[in-house]
C-alpha cells in the first residue's frame, strides 16, 4: 500500500496485485486486466486523455457500455470468456467474473482497506476480536480479516451477494473460520444488534449509493447514513480497534466523510483520517486513477 500527496489530499493505491492491472484511462473509460483478460469499463473520473494509442483498446476482450450516472449497463465480448475464472490475493482465490452492475466481482482498490484492517487485527492485544462487515457483497474482506484472526459477521441484503461471499470462502477450502453470512438489511440488523447488547471491535462499511433490504427497505446513502453511524456507535466494544467507511457516491468527498465519522462516534481518543482509494496505472507515466473516498477511526 502506498498514498501519494495531491495537494494535501492522501490518495492511497494498493501495490501487491499481480492478477490486476490498470492498463490505462481516458475519455471517460479505464483498460484493465483482471487475470488473463483485458475489458474496458466506464469510469466518470477518467476525464483525460488516454497515454495508449487505440491499438492497445482494440485488443480488450470486451467492454461494458451503460447509460452516463448508471451502474446497469450490458457487457459485449469480442472474445470467448468463461463464466467465471480465479483472481489471486495473498493467497486467497477470488471468484471473478463480469455482472450487470459494471465490476467483476470485486474492486482491487479495496484492499487499502483488508491490509490495514489486518494489520490492526493482527497487532491487537483483543482474542480473536469480533469484526462487523456490513454490506459486505463478495466477502473478500471479511475472508482476509478472519484469516487475520478476527470473528467476522458478514452482512449483506442481497442473497446474491452472500452466495458469492460463499463461493469466494469454499474456493478456498476455508469453511472452517469464524465468519457467520447473513442476508439482512444493514440498519435492521445493528438495531437487532443494539436489543441484544452485542459489540464489536471493528467495523467495516462500504455503503452503496441506493439499496433494497431483503423485506423491502430503501436504502439511500444521503438520507440513511447518519442514521446508520449513530446506531453503529452503540455496538461498537468498550475498547474498539477500527472503523472504516468507503463511499462510491459521487457527491461525497472524503472530507465530509471524516466529518461524518467524527461527529457520529466523538470519540476523544485514537485517530481520525480521511481520503482517496485509487489505483496506479502500470504505464510509465504512473497515473493514479481516484475511485473512491474513505474515512477512517483507528485506536492508537
Amino acid at each position: 500500500m502506498e498514498n501519494t500527496n495531491f495537494l494535501n489530499s492522501k490518495i492511497f493505491f494498493p501495490t501487491d496485485w499481480l492478477d490486476y492491472e490498470l492498463i490505462d484511462f481516458g475519455n471517460n473509460k479505464k483498460l484493465e486486466r483482471f487475470g488473463r483478460y483485458v475489458f474496458i469499463r466506464p469510469d466518470n473520473q477518467a476525464i483525460c486523455k488516454p497515454c495508449l494509442s487505440r491499438k492497445f483498446w482494440e485488443n480488450a476482450d470486451g467492454e461494458f457500455s451503460s447509460e452516463i450516472n448508471s451502474d446497469k449497463g450490458n457487457w459485449k465480448f469480442y472474445r470467448k470468456i468463461p463464466e467465471f475464472w480465479d483472481i489471486k490475493y495473498n493467497k486467497l482465490n477470488i471468484k471473478s467474473l463480469p455482472t450487470p452492475f459494471r465490476h467483476l466481482g470485486f474492486f482491487p482498490e479495496q484492499s487499502v482497506h483488508w491490509e490495514w484492517c489486518r494489520k490492526l487485527i493482527q497487532s491487537s492485544q483483543i482474542d480473536q476480536p469480533r469484526v462487523l462487515n456490513l454490506f459486505g457483497y463478495s466477502g473478500i474482506a471479511s475472508l482476509d480479516a478472519a484469516i487475520a484472526g478476527a470473528s467476522v459477521t458478514h452482512i449483506d441484503a442481497s442473497k446474491k451477494a452472500i452466495n458469492l461471499a460463499f463461493e469466494n470462502r469454499n474456493r478456498n477450502n476455508l469453511e472452517t473460520l469464524p465468519i457467520r453470512y447473513l442476508v439482512e438489511d444493514a440498519v435492521s440488523f445493528v438495531k437487532k444488534e443494539i436489543n441484544r447488547k452485542k459489540k464489536y471491535d471493528g467495523i467495516i462499511l462500504d455503503p452503496p449509493k441506493y439499496g433494497r433490504g431483503p423485506n423491502g427497505e430503501i436504502w439511500k446513502i444521503e438520507e440513511n447514513l447518519l442514521d446508520l453511524m449513530l446506531l453503529i456507535k452503540e455496538i461498537l466494544s468498550e475498547n474498539p480497534l477500527f472503523l472504516v467507511i468507503t463511499s462510491y457516491a459521487i457527491r461525497s468527498s472524503h472530507m465530509s466523510l471524516y466529518n461524518l465519522l467524527k461527529s457520529s462516534l466523538n470519540f476523544d481518543y485514537g485517530k481520525y483520517s480521511s481520503g482517496e482509494l485509487g489505483i496506479r496505472e502500470s504505464g510509465k507515466k504512473g497515473r493514479v486513477l481516484s475511485c473512491a473516498n474513505f474515512a477512517r477511526w483507528e485506536i492508537k
